[in-house]
């Protein structure tokens, strides 16, 4: 899809002089913000420019200390985001928050009934059969939530706001964990609903997809909406200069080491729907996966690290045949991943960085039975200072960290276990371009000291960017290998993808 060009002549949705604050924190100091109906219209900026707390007082599930929001040019209060989806806004957050025990069709229509009318369950089927199928989903709109990936689920999530017919669509990072057919399929939809005259706010990291969707775009920096320009006023340079406040240099630094021998090998590997997978990486190499959802992408890096039983299938390490049965086998050998669902699978987000930091490597601080606290410490702050960890102590949670954060939090706890075959499920995912860069150019420095690197994405220009080599996958299988990917297309990644 391209950007639409044609919208209507005032503002569907205005905000003006928006302020919030919490306790000691200035979220949004001043924003103002105009969409049109039929306008698809980016937000972007850094991790914690303010664009969440924005969202959240478009939707009612923040009152704003000063400014105004207006909706048709009449003033718009919404006291819950229940308020806010009566009146026509419907947003689409980067959480998820679906339920995991009910099915995709019962999350679709939560809280829609009046808790009088009898609920048509064959009527429900068949409108989430339909908002499903919009969007490309192959899976039973009666399955439980819980079975679904992350992606199936961001689907459910998007399905469940088409469904409220809503005249403002709010949409943030909506692709994080789809595929490039899939998110075809999504634009497809918003060209469609800006046709009938929706306004759509779009928040994305990914610069690629504003500059294909939106027909404006608005910076936030610190709180405060810097401007607002028509996409074709800008470059990409410019956009991230404006974002982050400086020039940022090469967006895909690749600059490395020469590769060395054969780290991890893996023959025939096999189990759940991975089907006889085969691969190697080498030192000093980042070896990249690329698929389509459900290509079985993630499943063979969990099979790999030994969360997943095998059906089938040979490791070898250093060309030593190894078992791996668990993590901790897998952790014990020097294999560690940083999974695509960070927040869940990776961290304790109510627990200390320094807890988190610390989980798997106790033993390498423990003597007798007791921990010595004053090795744990300075471990942390040795490997936080050469990560360049941002964070208030090390006693902050790690669900207060920005995303790039996190992922810097999870990296740094298994450098300390000395892992020399890093596996990274979708590293960027809701990561701003700042922080992103700062994540290529570690992976950058591992890879220069010896590590072997697999890296899952679902951004091809990531992909291309970042990796030596990249294996493509489809239903379980991998069907080619790119060698020399900063030559490779985009097209040609693809092409293996659905052949």
């Amino acid at each position: 899809m391209n950007a639409v060009a044609v919208a209507t002549a005032g503002p569907l949705l205005r905000l003006s002089g928006v302020r919030k604050t919490f306790p000691g924190v200035l979220a949004v100091g001043g924003a103002t913000l105009e969409i049109r109906g039929g306008e698809v219209h980016a937000l972007v900026g850094e991790n914690g420019a303010g664009k969440s707390t924005l969202i959240k007082v478009i939707t009612g599930a923040h009152r704003p200390d000063a400014g105004r929001v207006e909706l048709r040019g009449e003033p718009l209060a919404p006291s819950s985001p229940a308020d806010a989806r009566r009146a026509g806004i419907a947003a689409i957050y980067q959480e998820h928050s679906l339920v995991p025990a009910l099915s995709a069709r019962e999350n679709l229509f939560l809280g829609r009934g009046s808790g009088l009318a009898r609920v048509d369950r064959r009527q429900e089927l068949r409108s989430a059969a339909e908002a499903l199928s919009r969007l490309g989903a192959r899976f039973d709109p009666e399955t439980p939530v819980r079975r679904l990936s992350v992606a199936e689920r961001q689907i459910v999530e998007i399905a469940r706001a088409l469904l409220l017919e809503a005249s403002v669509l709010i949409l943030d990072e909506p692709t994080a964990a789809l595929s490039p057919h899939e998110v075809d399929r999504l634009f497809d939809v918003l060209g469609e609903l800006s046709r009938r005259g929706v306004g759509i706010l779009y928040i994305s990291h990914r610069l690629d997809e504003v500059f294909r969707l939106a027909a404006r775009v608005t910076v936030m920096r610190d709180g405060v909406t810097l401007g607002t320009w028509g996409i074709a006023e800008l470059s990409r340079a410019e956009l991230i200069e404006r974002m982050v406040g400086r020039p940022l240099g090469q967006e895909f630094p690749k600059v490395r080491a020469p590769i060395g021998e054969v780290l991890l090998e893996v023959r025939g590997l096999s189990g759940g729907r991975v089907r006889d997978v085969s691969l190697t990486v080498r030192r000093g190499e980042v070896l990249g996966v690329a698929g389509l959802v459900g290509a079985g992408r993630t499943e063979a890096a969990r099979l790999i690290f030994g969360a997943d039983p095998r059906a089938a299938g040979e490791l070898f390490l250093r060309g030593r045949k190894v078992s791996i049965g668990s993590p901790r086998d897998a952790i014990d050998l020097g294999i560690c991943l940083l999974t695509e669902d960070r927040k869940a699978e990776g961290l304790l987000l109510r627990r200390s960085c320094l807890e988190n930091f610390a989980l798997p490597n106790l033993g390498r601080w423990s003597r007798r039975g007791w921990l010595r606290l004053g090795l744990e410490r300075a471990a942390f702050a040795r490997r936080a200072a050469e990560l360049g960890l941002t964070l208030a102590s090390p006693a902050q949670p790690a669900g207060e960290l920005s995303g790039g954060n996190q992922q810097k939090l999870l990296l740094a706890r298994w450098l300390e276990r000395d892992a020399e075959v890093v596996m990274l499920d979708e590293p960027t995912r809701g990561v701003d371009v700042g922080a992103r860069v700062e994540l290529y150019r570690l992976m950058n420095a591992l890879a220069a000291a010896g590590k072997a690197i697999i890296m899952i994405s679902s951004e091809l220009p990531e992909l291309l960017g970042m990796s030596d080599r990249i294996a493509v996958m489809r239903e379980g299988r991998v069907t080619g290998e790119i060698a020399g990917a900063a030559s490779a297309t985009q097209e040609q990644v693809l092409a293996m993808a659905v052949r």
